[in-house]
Formats: C-alpha cells, sequence, structure tokens
C-alpha cells in the first residue's frame, strides 16, 4: 500500500475499532471533509495536548461540517480511557497491527515508518496529519508534527477548502477562482479611483466658464427687447 501519498491522490480506504467498539471506515464520511490526525500513543504529553487542541477546536470544525479523527496503534480500551479522561468529542480509532507487527492505516498512511530516535535508527509512528476533502482525495498533509498550534492550523486549512480556495488540482492547490468584476472606476485626468467626475480626454467639450457667458448673453438681449 502506499506510503508517500502526496496532495490530490485519492486517500486509502481504512476501517476500525473506535472507543466505543464499533466499526469506522473512511466511506462513512464520504461527501464530508476530513481532518485525520496520527499520533503514537494515548495519554502521553504531547498527544494529550495535540488531542485537547483538537477538542477545544471541535465546535469549530462542526460548524463547518468537518469530521475530525485520531487514529493510533493503541487499542479500544485504551482509547475508551483516553477519550474519557479529557472529554474528547471525536472518534478515535484502534488500528489493528498485521502479521509483521505494522499497524495497517499507519502505514497505509506514512504514518509508520523508519525515524532517527536518540541517533538510532528506529521504526514507528511519525506524527502526520491529513486533510481529506468530500471526494476522499488528499487536500493537506503535515508531516512531523510540532504541537503547538497545531490543531488551528488544520481548522485554517479545513475553512480553507470549505470556501472552495484551497482546492487541489493535478496535485497542485488551486485558488479558488473570482469573476472579475465588470464595473468600471470613475477617472479625472486619468487618475484610477476618482469616483467624481467622468473622465473627458479626448471629448470635444465646452468649459463651464464660456457655457456661462452665453447665458449670461442670451438674458441680456431678451431684456433688451422687452
Amino acid at each position: 500500500m502506499a506510503t508517500n501519498l502526496s496532495e490530490g491522490q485519492k486517500a486509502p480506504a481504512f476501517s476500525g475499532k473506535d472507543q466505543n467498539g464499533n466499526k469506522v471506515s473512511l466511506a462513512d464520511f464520504k461527501g464530508k471533509k476530513i481532518a485525520l490526525y496520527f499520533y503514537p500513543e494515548d495519554d502521553t504529553p504531547l498527544c494529550t495536548a495535540q488531542a485537547c487542541q483538537f477538542r477545544d477546536h471541535h465546535p469549530d470544525f462542526t460548524k463547518i461540517k468537518a469530521v475530525v479523527l485520531g487514529i493510533s496503534p493503541d487499542s479500544v480500551a485504551s482509547h475508551s480511557a483516553f477519550v474519557g479522561k479529557h472529554a474528547l468529542p471525536f472518534t478515535l480509532l484502534a488500528d489493528v497491527r498485521g502479521r509483521d507487527g505494522a499497524p495497517t492505516t499507519c502505514t497505509a498512511f506514512g504514518a509508520w515508518a523508519e525515524k532517527n530516535m536518540y541517533g538510532n535508527k528506529v521504526v514507528g509512528m511519525l506524527r502526520t496529519t491529513y486533510v481529506i476533502d468530500p471526494k476522499g482525495r488528499v487536500a493537506r498533509r503535515w508531516d512531523r508534527v510540532k504541537t503547538p498550534g497545531h490543531a488551528a492550523a488544520v481548522l485554517g486549512a479545513v475553512r480553507s477548502l470549505h470556501a472552495g480556495d484551497n482546492l487541489v488540482v493535478g496535485g497542485k492547490v488551486a485558488a479558488k477562482r473570482v469573476a472579475p468584476s465588470r464595473q468600471k472606476t470613475r477617472t479625472q485626468g486619468g487618475h484610477p479611483g476618482y469616483s467624481g467626475v467622468l473622465a473627458t480626454k479626448g471629448k470635444k467639450t465646452a468649459s463651464r466658464t464660456v457655457a456661462a457667458k452665453a447665458k449670461v448673453g442670451r438674458t441680456r438681449v431678451r431684456g433688451k427687447g422687452a
């Protein structure tokens, strides 16, 4: 299975049991925006801080109809205790280890791989986060996540996706298309932005002084013949 998922690719299908022992699959969230984060272990300092950030921002994710999912190799019982202790309002999935000892979903998303720990190369969890769009494609990816402020950054990306200005096209993030305005700005003497008088350059227009004099002359003639 793929371990090098990039933005624009289809997210691998996955399923697992949540903190209540219920089976949950990616297909259950078809048509929704998903913040999917992989973390090493329940109830450890950094993982707790990360989970509590997502907890605190959860109402904001809910407002834009986005789903938050957390995945780690911990058991259903461990997830249940973690959720209860910190009042986490979102789903945590237990990733089952395969015959090789590697958690299946974490491996598929590149969150289980070789890393350097205290100068030694080991295979384990890499803190990784994805935003998956309503069509099941990877819209954003964060590797080797730094916990402080991370949930807010993910929320910002989901909001952009919700607004339509962070769409992935052909593996590239494309800006939202905005139709150009047809409204013309009034100018004076070629200076854009002035909204008082229309430009008269190139047009034959009598000055106000000449027009005023002509009017006064007509008035005097009429008065004389009366």
